[in-house]
C-alpha cells in the first residue's frame, strides 16, 4: 500500500475541478443534468466526489462547459483513475472505504482521539477486542476483516515516503485496559516504539488538565501533498462519521487541535509516560470490585 493516487482523493479532485469550469461557464447544475438526460442529483453527487463519473460523462460535461483538448483529456484520465478499486475494496461488506481512502492520499494527520487508541497505532490483539467490544453485532469473520484492515493501513506510516502523524490521546486512551493486562501492556509498549518514528508526534492530554478545548469529540485532520486537495475533518461517531470541508469547519479544528496539543504533556515527557504506564499502569492502583455511582 504504497500508492498514493488514492481514486477517493482523484473523485474529489475530479468534482472539484467539475464544479470550477461549470460555475466558470455560468451554467447550472439542472442545465447539465438536462442535457446528460440525468438527475441534477447526480451531478451534484460527482461535484461533491460522493459518486464516481464515467469518462463518458465527465466528456460529455466538459463539452458543455466548452472545455476541449489536453484539458478535457487529463480531466477524463482522473475520471478513469477514480473508478479503480482501492486495496480497501475487498472488505467493502465491513468498511466504507471513504475515510480509507483519504487517509491513504494523505500527506499528514492530526488526530485527538478520547477512548481508543488510533487504528493507526493499534496492536492486532488491541484492535480484536476494542472492535469485539464496540461492535458486539459483528460476526467473527466482520471483526477478522476490520482487523486485517486496519492492519493494512499501518504501512502507511513506514513506507517509503510515510505520512507525518501527530496525535493527541486523552488519558483515559492509555487507562483503560482493552483486552485485559497483558494486551494493554503490550499496546503501550506499541506506543512508546512506534511514537520514536521521526515522522510521528503523541502526545498524553492529562486528566489534570481538566475542561479542554477537545471535549466535544474525537476528530482527525487530513492534509494532502497536492495543492488542488483541500484539507477535510473526519468527526467520528457511532454510525461512521461525518466529512467536514468548509473552510470555516476546517479552521475551527485546526483551533482546536492547536489548543490541545499546546495543553498536553510534550512529546517527550509523554512517551516516558507511556513507557512507565507499560511497566506500572494505572489501572492496577484503582479500586477493583468497587461500585461507582
Amino acid at each position: 500500500m504504497t500508492e498514493r493516487r488514492s481514486p477517493t482523493i482523484r473523485r474529489r479532485r475530479l468534482g472539484a475541478e467539475l464544479r470550477r469550469r461549470r460555475e466558470h461557464a455560468g451554467i447550472t447544475i439542472e442545465t447539465v443534468a438536462e442535457q446528460l438526460e440525468c438527475s441534477a442529483s447526480k451531478v451534484s453527487r460527482i461535484e461533491t466526489g460522493h459518486t464516481s463519473a464515467t469518462p463518458r460523462d465527465v466528456r460529455d460535461m466538459l463539452r458543455i462547459y466548452d472545455v476541449v483538448g489536453p484539458e478535457s483529456d487529463e480531466l477524463v484520465q482522473i475520471a478513469r483513475e477514480a473508478r479503480q478499486k482501492g486495496w480497501w475494496h475487498p472488505y467493502s461488506t465491513v468498511l466504507t472505504g471513504a475515510y480509507v481512502g483519504l487517509e491513504a492520499a494523505a500527506g499528514s494527520i492530526r488526530a485527538y482521539e478520547q477512548q481508543v487508541v488510533p487504528g493507526l497505532l493499534q496492536t492486532e490483539e488491541y484492535a480484536r477486542a476494542m472492535i469485539r467490544a464496540a461492535r458486539p453485532d459483528f460476526t467473527v469473520a466482520q471483526v477478522d476483516q476490520r482487523v486485517r484492515v486496519r492492519l493494512e493501513r499501518q504501512s502507511l506510516l513506514n513506507q517509503d515516503d510515510p505520512i507525518e502523524f501527530w496525535v493527541v490521546l486523552d488519558e483515559a486512551v492509555v487507562s483503560r485496559p482493552v483486552g485485559g493486562e497483558a494486551v494493554m501492556r503490550d499496546q503501550l509498549k506499541r506506543l512508546a516504539t512506534t511514537a520514536e518514528l521521526p515522522n510521528v508526534t503523541l502526545q498524553v492530554l492529562p486528566f489534570e488538565v481538566g475542561a479542554h478545548a477537545g471535549m466535544d469529540g474525537t476528530f482527525t485532520i487530513l492534509s494532502f501533498p497536492e495543492a488542488g486537495d483541500p484539507d477535510v475533518v473526519y468527526a467520528e461517531n457511532a454510525t461512521g462519521g461525518l466529512f467536514l470541508e468548509k473552510n470555516d469547519e476546517l479552521q475551527k479544528y485546526i483551533y482546536i487541535f492547536d489548543h490541545i496539543r499546546a495543553a498536553a504533556i510534550h512529546p517527550d515527557a509523554s512517551i516516558a509516560y507511556i513507557a512507565e504506564l507499560a511497566e506500572e499502569p494505572l489501572w492496577k492502583s484503582r479500586r477493583k470490585g468497587s461500585v461507582w455511582t
